[in-house]
């Protein structure tokens, strides 16, 4: 209905009507060249008629391209001559409290809204973040400026707010994907994986930009940039829009970006989805205009309305102060809870976030600098900001001395076409500046130079010439920066690059470099300004971006102790932003000299977004601890460790406890045993640290340990049974039980119930089996020859042998709960690796070194004190050396046949007792300090033997009731 209105409008007022000789001509045209006799002439002339009602409009409507130098030379020189008293700005209304933060940071940075605890949207989500960058060469920077240095001036944010954002997304049928923000408000979600610190500044947030104008019609982008012979759309943008318009006026450059903002609009694929959205966006600033000027009774003669130009070419019902259509409803705000902050931005991020091209925001800075220049306009500046690094003209920055006052407002000027000529006028071509463009190249073939290119005179000349050469065939008199980037590179970047920076990135750096925004300490969140305060003892310049190194020497400056716990929380919090070169922190240990690395100044939007979280550092950290442990996928290993860096980082016996007892709750709610090791493991250190400092044990402590052993107990004969259930999981359980089982039975625990557990278990595998047979061992069920008889047989076995190296690790695992088998484990891998064929002994190593390395902090230091004992420690004694297990007699061989004699002594034990007789002074002299009396035996290890068995009968024989006592303890009682 709006299109045949004014096609009826456009065909009835043709005469008199400003713009009808343009339309006309466009019709013409259209009629000559379209193949359609409807749509191209309709396309056309509906673009004027966008115009025509843009300019029309009672509201001033200044169309903006985002971080346009030109823009913002019309907006500076526009803001002088109307001197505006309400500035409608597209922007999200809940950023404008940040706006009066802007005056304590270094351009460019970025509004951020932030929101970790979500409702009415999907968990996946979590969190949202928006950021809105804003540079200097912008208009909106500009007209922000403008009324926040202006007396009397009001800015007015007119867009939806962030939560709108979220709500009017799209949904997914499962809702648990997140939005896809390249089709969100023509912003982009960019990652962590650009390759670049700089261009990640801005995380993963959704980007709001203002002023989003690029075509939507993939085919006419192609067909602009083949025909504009250039690369990407911002080359295009510059080369045929920005220079045209920097020098243009202002009725020239507001009907410029009318039309082409209604021609991307009308060149669309498909009218919905985004576009649905920017329609309703339209109708939501509109509403919020028609309120604020109902609200304040303010003269629309004397109000600007600050938009994109695809905004200004609207045909919405609300369009227009004028436009009867009823307010558009505006929904309510979630309960989720957002967050306001401001993070640093950069040059790269900006073109990262939104597709731009490496450099063009750079070289977009540079080119206003250069109108700045070369006009004289004095653009305007927060009072008290930081320079951005854009150069000044010789005047004083524009600080609101023209105060609007309360005349009477000027009548409007007529509507004038400037749109012919300049559409039917070539582009005035600048001349050649020889020396500007020698500049560049003597500057680039230095830094070539300082960053590893070979690089010489004759590579400037070339680059030089090439430049010309390159803006001739895209025909152009003067040569951009893209001209000069691509000549560069062809004539110094040859093979490859020696350094970090390729040559293009140089000429980024040399035409304005990657500036990158700071946020002044004012307007940091408190935590923030809570970690700078508490770390500035150590005298270091914190906001730089290059890395600080902070030496402690913790003993000769015990005030410096807070700020290692500090920085002990923020490596736990944010990772590498400190990192530790020299120092630990362990339960019960404490570093005496501490040496860190802290990259804050680069990483300050992780601090700042760390602000949104509370107050101080501790209480987010507690937080996060409280909110892990109370997680719907929280395990009782991951507890125990808030446990552990509670006590750490905190000192806080009561989050502990709290941490402890939810760890309790899990563990009896669990129905596997994945965390049984991580369980162990943290068990062990929380025990020994609170035995160590504390009188007694927490409750909880006491309460894990009698609900594990039950609960292990239980899970024991199905761990044992399970395939999904490692042999790794099934140690840790044991290890459990008999670690802790003397502590469990204090606390009133039963021993049979574990006796039980392991009767029961039957494992089908070879490790599992193996790691029974050293529970049963350790249990007393099965003594140790009975074990060394049944792996005998087992390599003995020619079936069993291909098998044999999985036994091996199951009594490699079984170390963990059994150490005191570590003997007999030496002893079974020496006896595989002298009688195991190397078809079979070869495949297993890898698996056994694999399964040192993992558990090497546990099992090899134990294997290798053992096998120190037991092999000879110098290598003349190798060949004589007799294995202890080689003489051992078996428990079935009569006395004669063993061919050793009863109570001899052979082994390790045979030396000893040789050494003693030899030399009895020292024996003797210990006898005297206990005053014993005795003489050294003169007969053999046997007869002595013999001796001392017929002294044993006589006195047991003499005193029978200690024997008998024994006897009737050991006997089995009758059960009935």
């Amino acid at each position: 209905m709006t299109d045949l209105n004014l096609s009826h409008e456009s065909a009835t007022g043709a005469v008199g009507h400003p713009f009808g000789a343009l339309r006309e001509q466009l019709r013409d045209a259209a009629d000559v060249f379209a193949t359609d006799p409807g749509a191209v002439p309709a396309i056309l002339s509906g673009m004027v008629d966008d115009v025509d009602r843009a300019l029309r409009e009672e509201l001033e409507i200044f169309p903006v391209c985002h971080h346009s130098p030109a823009s913002a030379l019309a907006m500076v020189r526009r803001l002088k001559e109307k001197q505006p008293k309400v500035i409608y700005l597209e922007l999200c209304e809940d950023l404008r409290p940040l706006l009066d933060e802007l005056r304590n940071c270094r351009l460019p940075v970025a509004l951020q809204a932030f929101a970790s605890e979500i409702d009415g949207f999907p968990p996946a989500w979590a969190p949202l973040s928006v950021v809105a960058p804003i540079t200097e060469a912008s208009a909106e920077y500009q007209a922000i400026a403008y009324a926040l240095e202006t007396p009397g001036v009001e800015l007015v944010l007119v867009d939806r707010s962030t939560d709108h954002v979220f709500q009017w997304e799209p949904r997914q049928p499962a809702g648990d994907t997140p939005p896809d923000p390249a089709t969100a408000d023509g912003g982009d979600r960019t990652g962590q994986d650009t390759g670049q610190d700089e261009a990640a500044l801005h995380g993963d947030a959704v980007g709001i930009e203002i002023g989003d104008l690029r075509p939507r019609f993939a085919e006419l982008e192609r067909h602009l940039l083949h025909h504009g012979k250039v690369r990407h759309w911002s080359e295009w943008w510059d080369q045929y829009v920005e220079q045209p318009l920097v020098g243009a006026d202002y009725d020239t450059y507001r009907q410029v970006m009318v039309m082409i903002g209604s021609l991307f609009r009308r060149l669309r694929p498909d009218p919905r989805g985004r576009d649905t959205r920017d329609e309703d966006r339209e109708r939501y600033m509109w509403t919020r205009i028609r309120e604020h000027l109902a609200e304040s009774e303010a003269d629309p003669a004397h109000c600007m309305y600050v938009c994109g130009a695809f905004h200004a070419a609207s045909r919405v019902e609300q369009f227009g102060l004028g436009a009867s259509a009823e307010p558009f409803p505006i929904t309510p705000r979630s309960a989720s809870r957002w967050m306001y902050g401001l993070i640093p931005s950069s040059h790269s991020a900006i073109e990262a976030q939104f597709g731009l091209a490496p450099g063009a925001v750079s070289i977009a800075a540079a080119t206003w600098s250069k109108a700045l220049k070369r006009g004289g306009d004095t653009p305007y500046r927060l009072k008290g900001q930081q320079s951005s690094g854009t150069k000044r003209t010789g005047k004083k920055p524009g600080r609101g001395k023209a105060t609007p006052t309360g005349a009477a407002p000027q009548a409007p000027e007529a509507v004038t076409d400037r749109l012919s000529g300049f559409l039917g006028s070539p582009p005035a071509l600048d001349g050649l500046d020889e020396a500007e463009l020698l500049g560049w190249c003597v500057d680039i073939v230095r830094l070539a130079r300082r960053n590893g290119y070979l690089s010489s005179t004759a590579d400037a000349i070339a680059v030089f010439e090439t430049s010309i050469l390159l803006a001739g065939m895209r025909g152009r008199a003067r040569p951009t920066p893209y001209d000069f980037e691509d000549a560069a590179v062809t004539c110094i970047e040859k093979d490859s690059v020696p350094g970090r920076r390729d040559v293009r990135r140089l000429c980024e750096i040399l035409l304005g470099g990657d500036r990158i925004g700071t946020v002044g300490y004012d307007s940091l969140p408190p935590l923030a300004r809570d970690v700078l305060d508490r770390l500035e003892p150590l005298g270091l310049n914190l906001s730089a971006r290059t890395n600080q190194r902070a030496l402690l020497d913790l003993d000769a400056e015990p005030q410096l102790r807070p700020c290692s716990d500090l920085l002990w929380i923020l490596r736990r919090l944010l990772g590498d932003v400190a990192r530790p070169i020299m120092g630990s922190r362990r339960l019960g240990e404490r570093s005496i000299q501490e040496s860190w690395d802290l990259a804050i100044g680069r990483n300050q939007r992780a601090l700042v977004e760390l602000g949104y979280e509370g107050v101080t550092i501790e209480q987010v950290l507690e937080q996060r601890l409280r909110r892990d442990a109370w997680a719907p996928e929280a395990t009782a290993a991951a507890v125990l460790e808030s446990v552990e860096e509670a006590l750490l980082y905190l000192g806080s016996p009561r989050l502990a406890d709290d941490l402890g007892n939810r760890a309790v709750e899990l563990l009896t709610s669990e129905r596997t045993v994945d965390g049984a090791p991580r369980v162990l493991r943290q068990m062990r250190r929380l025990l020994a640290h609170y035995r160590a400092t504390e009188p007694e044990l927490p409750r909880w402590c006491e309460a894990f340990v009698t609900a594990g052993y039950a609960h292990y107990c239980t899970l024991l004969p199905t761990a044992f049974t399970d395939e999904d259930t490692g042999v790794r999981q099934v140690a840790a359980m044991l290890g459990f039980l008999f670690g802790m089982e003397s502590f469990a039975l204090s606390l009133g625990c039963d021993h049979s119930q574990l006796e039980l557990a392991v009767r029961q278990c039957h494992p089908e595998t070879a490790d599992k089996m193996a790691l029974l047979w050293a529970a049963t061992t350790h249990l007393g069920l099965t003594t140790r020859d009975e074990l060394r008889s049944r792996c005998d047989e087992l390599l003995a076995n020619p079936l069993v042998v291909p098998a044999f190296p999985r036994y091996l690790s199951g009594f490699l695992q079984a170390l963990e709960p059994v150490p005191s088998l570590a003997p007999f484990v030496v002893e079974l891998m020496s006896k595989a690796f002298a009688r195991l064929p190397d078809s079979v002994l070869l495949p297993w190593l890898p698996g056994l070194i694999t399964t040192l390395r993992a558990e090497a902090a546990e099992m090899v230091p134990l294997l290798v004190r053992e096998a120190g004992r037991t092999f000879p420690g110098a290598l003349s004694a190798v060949d004589g050396w007799v294995p202890p297990w080689s003489s051992r007699p078996s428990r079935s061989s009569s006395d004669g046949d063993s061919g050793t004699a009863p109570g001899a002594v052979s082994g390790p034990a045979a030396a000893a007792a040789e050494l003693l007789t030899a030399h009895p002074e020292s024996c003797d002299a210990v006898a005297g300090l206990l005053g014993c009396d005795g003489e050294w035996r003169t007969d053999g290890p046997a007869g002595g033997g013999a001796k001392a068995s017929r002294e044993v009968d006589t006195l047991l024989t003499g005193h029978p009731d200690t024997a008998e006592a024994v006897a009737r303890l050991l006997a089995p009682q009758p059960v009935g």
